[in-house]
């Protein structure tokens, strides 16, 4: 698979249109008439076409509802077998896979061979992600570079320095997406996060933050988690849904800071946490509209939106939560793009629930195409195959040369 290039491909192609003097014959010379302007001269100027935008918008006319519901789905299938993790991607018309350690072979030359199997066709490869944050949680061992942990002591161009690294490894091995960057401003030593998180304060941490975006890019495509920050409520949400009184006002001055540096900095997804701030939105900041709105509004992101593994809200042990296929069908109307399972999931319910809601309504369709387009273009920008005419043959390079 190619390098990543994030720059935006852009097509123009001008028409010159000659014109030719007309000469008379015998009728006398008549008075010139007042010279007119050419018709190109006057017809605008066509914008320039992006043919990523193109290719997506192309794609998405002729995809299904069920094939748009599919391709906003991430899983994780344990093995090693390239070619069955293609097959399950393909087979499922996934979107993505995540790697985790069951699917990392000894060398980060076997996970390239890997990567290059399983990421399917050549013009739209299914997203590859994993947890490389370094540290705690790194998913390819050989990764000795400096953690969250040791980066928060450290000034913000060592996170620039390290995450550079790291994305370089996360590309060399055909990982295209990196859910690295833990952007949770955690104070409290106890808790399970600090070893991950970048900063103490919001402001350190929007710096380290910022700077590991920044190193990043251009490598893979960055994602900063848990919005809207799981520093901001205790205990553990693999297990539970941690939940916080914190106001609003509070939360824009203490935890937001991170979050915002990193989408400015570029970043492509923000994955969402199972959080819940009961002053803003009783229920999940996964399955929370206004959520989404406050990261679109307020902190101008416009990317991917990435649930945080589905199959915690099953595990939390609340009851209204035990239907994998309403999960899913409240994850997509609150405006997530994708959703992530790296646990057990059932395609094909999942499909049908959120079908079955597009078609009562409970889901514009609108809300599908936009999210299936978004990884469209995110799934053909990292093919490589972004150029204006990569498809062009011999009669279409006779015009353009």
């Amino acid at each position: 698979m190619p390098a990543l290039r994030w720059s935006t491909a852009t097509v123009s192609l001008a028409l010159l249109v000659g014109t030719s003097a007309l000469v008379g014959c015998t009728a006398p010379a008549a008075r010139p008439s007042p010279p007119s302007a050419s018709p190109s001269a006057s017809r605008p100027t066509p914008p320039p076409v992006d043919p990523v935008q193109h290719y997506a918008d192309d794609r998405l006319s002729v995809m299904t509802l069920d094939e748009k519901i599919r391709s906003m789905i991430m899983a994780h299938q344990p093995g090693l077998d390239a070619e069955a993790l293609g097959r399950y991607a393909s087979e499922n018309g996934l979107g993505g896979l995540i790697l985790m350690g069951d699917n990392i072979p000894g060398s980060v030359d076997e996970l390239r061979a890997m990567t290059g199997t399983m990421a399917g066709e050549a013009g739209l490869p299914v997203l590859v992600a994993t947890d490389q944050e370094g540290g705690v949680v790194r998913r390819i061992p050989s990764d000795e570079l400096p953690s969250a942990l040791q980066l928060r002591n450290l000034p913000a161009t060592a996170a620039d320095s390290a995450f550079t690294q790291r994305g370089s490894l996360l590309e060399s091995a055909g990982i295209t997406v990196n859910f690295g960057i833990v952007a949770d401003v955690v104070p409290d030593a106890s808790s399970f996060l600090y070893d991950r998180s970048l900063g103490s304060t919001a402001q350190d941490a929007a710096a380290r933050v910022a700077a590991a975006v920044a190193g990043e890019r251009g490598e893979v495509l960055s994602t900063l988690k848990h919005f809207p920050g799981h520093g901001a409520a205790p205990g553990d949400s693999h297990s539970s849904v941690p939940q916080t009184a914190l106001t609003l006002p509070q939360w824009r001055a203490d935890h937001a800071p991170p979050f915002e540096a990193g989408i400015d900095a570029g970043a492509e997804l923000v994955m969402f946490g199972r959080l819940q701030f009961d002053a803003v939105d009783p229920v999940p900041a996964t399955l929370s509209a206004r959520w989404h709105e406050i990261l679109s509004d307020e902190l101008g992101f416009d990317g991917i939106t990435i649930t945080d593994d589905m199959n915690m809200l099953e595990n939390s042990g609340r009851p209204e939560y035990l239907s994998q296929g309403q999960n899913a069908v409240l994850a997509i109307a609150a405006g997530n793009t994708m959703l992530l399972y790296v646990q057990q999931v059932d395609i094909a319910a999942v499909v049908a629930a959120v079908h079955a809601a597009v078609e009562a309504g409970t889901i514009p369709m609108a809300t599908i195409d936009d999210a299936a387009h978004a990884l469209l273009v995110a799934r053909r920008t990292i093919s490589g195959e972004t150029g204006r005419f990569v498809h062009c043959f011999d009669e279409c390079l006779a015009v353009i040369d």
